[in-house]
């Protein structure tokens, strides 16, 4: 009987459970040599980076929408949600099992009101960013509480689209992003705040939550422990990241953390579970920024390679704190690796302002141009 060649042998199989950057990523790195199914709950994807833009300009949530039809050639993406995973299957919300070769974890996070509209379903988020739009619409003045990227991009947005309005930045911390990367790109970003008219009140906690939900409208006044008063008709809370790790069965839960981020090895494999990867928000790797669980996504499907081939795996590298922060469309200010200096305006408007980073994800997709 005549031996069959390697190319004759049935493709591994890898599911990746969650459709966010990070799970995107893998699956498409690995569609030309896995048997990829990717499990999320969602109807498209959301292009959470652009989700502020989409705030003030509602014509923008069908923009940052992508259908997953365009992103596997070879695979398929299951619309489920993944309520039990040990190191061998996945079991799915409608009762379908999985039992792949391998399983990735890209579950994400879940994060505030705009900075993600939390809809599974396209026409719901497009609700609740027509709803925010018009609350913040009819408010004269708003506060932010969060000095961190989706603080200081929100404001960005909202002093862009109406400079008339009043924006008040809150945190307990005493400098923006909580007083990381370089003091150069603090101070840019405060100057450029400060030039729309970006009230900063850094330093003290409030006293007491505002009394009206966040991006419910309704006028308030309160105080931060300082004693600095603060009035506004609408508040957002631009902070908290709380992971998806819920699903994880007994035989994984020993690497599930007290606030329940996913413990993985330098090679990004869960402790103990080598065909079991973990990677972006819901990882104990920082920071969480789509970026770097692009990154992620990367040496995953490579290690993944590396298994299937018999290879050495490769570790993950400490990153360098590298992060761009926008401030409305023609603003911003990066601390890129490339260079000591600061990139100013022009350079995040290039890079990311202006349109928000959805050309890239729109040929990620093989998404048709927008009609907006």
């Amino acid at each position: 009987m005549p031996e069959h060649s390697t190319s004759d042998r049935k493709p591994p199989s890898v599911v990746v459970v969650g459709g966010g950057y990070g799970g995107i990523a893998v699956a498409k790195a690995l569609d030309e040599v896995a048997d990829v199914v990717l499990v999320d709950p969602k109807d498209s994807f959301e292009h959470n980076v652009a989700a502020l833009r989409a705030l003030v300009d509602p014509s923008w949530s069908s923009r940052i929408r992508f259908s997953y039809d365009g992103l596997l050639k070879r695979g398929r993406v299951i619309r489920d949600r993944a309520v039990q995973v040990d190191s061998r299957r996945v079991v799915l919300e409608s009762g379908k099992e999985l039992v792949p070769d391998f399983i990735v974890l890209a579950t994400g996070s879940s994060y505030p009101f705009p900075g993600n509209s939390g809809a599974e379903d396209a026409r719901e988020a497009a609700a609740r960013f027509r709803d925010g739009h018009d609350a913040l619409a009819g408010a004269d003045r708003v506060l932010l509480l969060g000095a961190g990227p989706v603080g200081i991009e929100l404001a960005g947005e909202i002093a862009a689209a109406w400079p008339a309005k009043h924006v008040t930045i809150v945190d307990v911390v005493d400098d923006l992003l909580g007083g990381r990367f370089k003091v150069e790109l603090r101070q840019e970003l405060r100057r450029q705040l400060e030039q729309h008219g970006v009230e900063l009140v850094l330093g003290s906690p409030l006293s007491e939550p505002p009394p009206t939900p966040p991006s419910v409208a309704g006028a308030f006044t309160v105080a931060t422990e300082a004693g600095t008063e603060i009035t506004a008709d609408l508040w957002f809370r631009c902070y908290g990241v709380t992971p998806r790790s819920d699903y994880l069965a007994a035989e994984l839960a020993a690497a599930r953390t007290p606030d329940g981020f996913i413990e993985v090895t330098p090679t990004l494999q869960l402790p103990g579970h080598p065909k079991v990867f973990a990677l972006g928000d819901v990882s104990t790797l920082n920071p969480k920024m789509a970026g770097y669980a692009g990154v992620q996504a990367q040496l995953v499907a490579s290690n993944i390679r590396a298994l299937i081939d018999g290879e050495e795996l490769e570790q993950s590298e400490p990153m360098g704190e590298v992060i761009l922060v926008t401030v409305g469309p023609e603003g911003g200010a990066a601390q890129l690796p490339d260079r000591d200096d600061i990139a100013g305006p022009e350079t995040a408007a290039q890079y990311k302002s202006r349109d928000m980073m959805v050309d890239r994800f729109r040929a990620m997709f093989d998404a048709a141009p927008s009609s907006e």
